[in-house]
């Protein structure tokens, strides 16, 4: 069962003037096409115009924020902010997961929780932003909750490339990833991996796939390294 709006919109700091727009950016497809009436909308277009909206301003900030950076680098800064991992734990910061309007099948099936369904309502909040405000309210909520650590959304984008370049400089030896465990149903699996170096463990993970897994334990792995 989905919370109120209203705390969603006191959680953000931003009361929508139209209402229906917020509801649409909450409503995924499974509900949309398990309810089937006319008035109501999933949040797909809504999520296909917030990532426009969502890129135009992380550029716009980017540009005037790092003035002696090229547009290489602010290409690789922006994509790890903009990426599904990334908007997925913007999307866990506001408990947003908690609000959507899902399908009984897609609620058992962890949808509350999956990357791929929050990353893409938080995109539909900033296209549904845009629409009742205009760019400058859905830029100061990418500001607020997007933009608001960049150093370290981009640390942990890169954490397996960054902690495979540090040791491999220093040492000329590789990390490797050990899965550790696996558990819940087949249909919501989470696993366990440890970045191991040298017979230690620098850093523990735990996601949906390995991949995510081993991205967590990177990004643990140098937090404890640059204690």
């Amino acid at each position: 069962m989905s919370k109120n709006i209203e705390e969603l919109e006191n959680r953000i700091g931003y009361h929508f003037r139209d209402k229906s727009l917020l509801q649409t950016a909450i409503t995924h497809s499974s509900y949309a096409n398990d309810v089937k009436k006319g008035d109501i909308h999933d949040n797909e277009r809504l999520e296909f115009l917030g990532d426009a909206v969502l890129e135009l301003s992380s550029s716009d900030v980017l540009f005037h924020e790092y003035r002696d950076k090229q547009e290489g680098e602010l290409t690789r800064i922006r994509a790890s902010i903009v990426c599904e991992p990334t908007l997925a734990q913007c999307a866990k910061d506001i408990d947003l997961g908690s609000y959507l309007l899902l399908s009984h099948g897609e609620e058992r099936t962890g949808g509350r929780e999956r990357e791929s369904v929050t990353s893409d309502a938080f995109e539909a909040l900033i296209g549904a932003i845009y629409l009742d405000s205009g760019f400058e309210e859905a830029k100061k909520f990418v500001e607020k909750f997007v933009l608001n650590d960049i150093a370290n959304k981009q640390l942990f984008y890169d954490s397996k490339t960054i902690l495979q370049e540090l040791l491999q400089k220093n040492y000329k030896e590789r990390v490797e990833y050990v899965l550790k465990d696996v558990y819940g149903p087949d249909h919501d699996k989470h696993f366990v991996m440890e970045a191991v170096f040298r017979g230690e463990t620098l850093g523990s993970g735990t996601g949906r796939t390995k991949k995510r897994a081993e991205q967590q334990a990177a990004y643990e792995a140098l937090l404890k390294l640059k204690k």
